[in-house]
């Protein structure tokens, strides 16, 4: 995994996932908001999710 993108899902989640689409970005902005941890938690999995269909891919 990529050691910039976790670092910026603990640090500010919705931000972290930027390169997904709007509802994803506000969905994890909005978890945020309502908690950090469920924020963070959201941003590690939809990034976990990229990684291993990136690997699916490869």
């Amino acid at each position: 995994m990529d050691i910039r993108r976790l670092t910026l899902a603990f640090v500010m989640p919705p931000a972290a996932v930027m390169n997904k689409e709007a509802g994803t970005i506000m969905l994890t902005g909005l978890l945020t908001l309502l908690g950090w941890v469920p924020g963070v938690v959201a941003a590690l999995v939809m990034i976990n999710q990229e990684q291993k269909a990136k690997q699916a891919g490869a």
